[in-house]
């Protein structure tokens, strides 16, 4: 009897050890399983992680930019802003001509060539990639003693081509018209060439200036003189002269009535690299472009694509 009992009870004691061996087997699969992710959750946590939450690598290095005169205050100004987003970049910028800074970026001296025109024949097969990044509205300027508000086409024209030498032949007064002159180099004097000149070639008389900003100088200091800048260099200390009775505007480039402007081109050798491909992109930015080129007296590069 004791050893029926005995062994009924430990025959009873393994069953219920297998049961409860079976339950924890059982529990610890459902603790497993809820700890596994679910496909779902494993999508959602490779899509947080994807590269575009890497942060992006910093710029750094040197940027050169030589040419034009008349573009020069709005790359420095736009230079001014890059270096302070990146300051591990830093932006050289100079002036010397548009000539001179197609020519330098043609031979590897500059990253970037600034320019008021499109390079000469000679440089045709160099390679260039062109950036167009503003308009710039160009005027004659005389100092503030000429008593002329306004000149036609042709008279500008004979002006400069030595058949007007007196400001009483254009209505003003009995005074000797003294003449200031850009270098061969320069794309404003090109720009005066091509579209008040007809091509013709300008008189040797008169005086020459190496950028913009002595071109402005020298009108200022100087009786009875004229020269020709573009509008961001115009200020109160010199008069800019209609043309054809047109002054120039913003809207009257748009509808043709004024004609004396230039489009403003940034030239690299082949595509652009950074940090000079950024630095690009930066002036050609829709909020670069939609506001501090008109606060510096440019215009936006699409004006005239609108």
């Amino acid at each position: 009897m004791f050893k029926f009992m005995s062994k009924k009870g430990i025959t009873f004691t393994l069953s219920a050890v297998l049961m409860m061996g079976s339950l924890v087997g059982c529990g610890a699969k459902t603790e497993t399983n809820s700890a596994s992710p679910t496909p779902a959750a494993s999508t959602a946590a490779t899509a947080s992680a994807k590269p575009s939450d890497t942060p992006k690598t910093e710029l750094t290095g040197t940027i050169t930019a030589s040419g034009s005169s008349a573009l020069l205050p709005l790359v420095k100004q736009a230079a001014t802003e890059f270096m302070e987003k990146n300051p591990k970049v830093t932006i050289n910028v100079t002036a010397g001509g548009s000539g001179t800074g197609i020519k330098n970026v043609a031979d590897g001296t500059s990253d970037i060539g600034n320019s008021d025109v499109e390079p000469a024949a000679e440089f045709k097969d160099k390679g260039l990639v062109d950036h167009q990044v503003a308009i710039a509205p160009f005027a004659f300027i005389v100092n503030k003693d000429v008593k002329v508000d306004n000149v036609t086409k042709q008279q500008a024209a004979d002006i400069y081509m030595g058949k007007i030498t007196n400001w009483k032949e254009v209505g003003g007064n009995d005074a000797k018209i003294v003449l200031v002159h850009r270098p061969d180099s320069s794309g404003s004097r090109t720009l005066v060439k091509n579209i008040i000149l007809d091509g013709k070639d300008f008189t040797k008389d008169g005086i020459t200036q190496e950028n913009s900003g002595a071109m402005k100088t020298a009108v200022v200091g100087q009786s009875s003189s004229i020269g020709y800048v573009d509008t961001p260099y115009i200020d109160d200390t010199v008069k800019a002269l209609k043309i054809d009775g047109v002054a120039f505007s913003e809207e009257n480039i748009k509808n043709g009535s004024y004609k004396l402007y230039g489009v403003e081109h940034m030239y690299t050798k082949g595509e652009a690299k950074d940090p000079a491909k950024a630095f690009i992109e930066y002036i050609s930015s829709k909020e670069f472009q939609g506001k501090q080129v008109r606060d510096l007296k440019f215009l936006p590069a699409d004006l005239l694509k609108k």
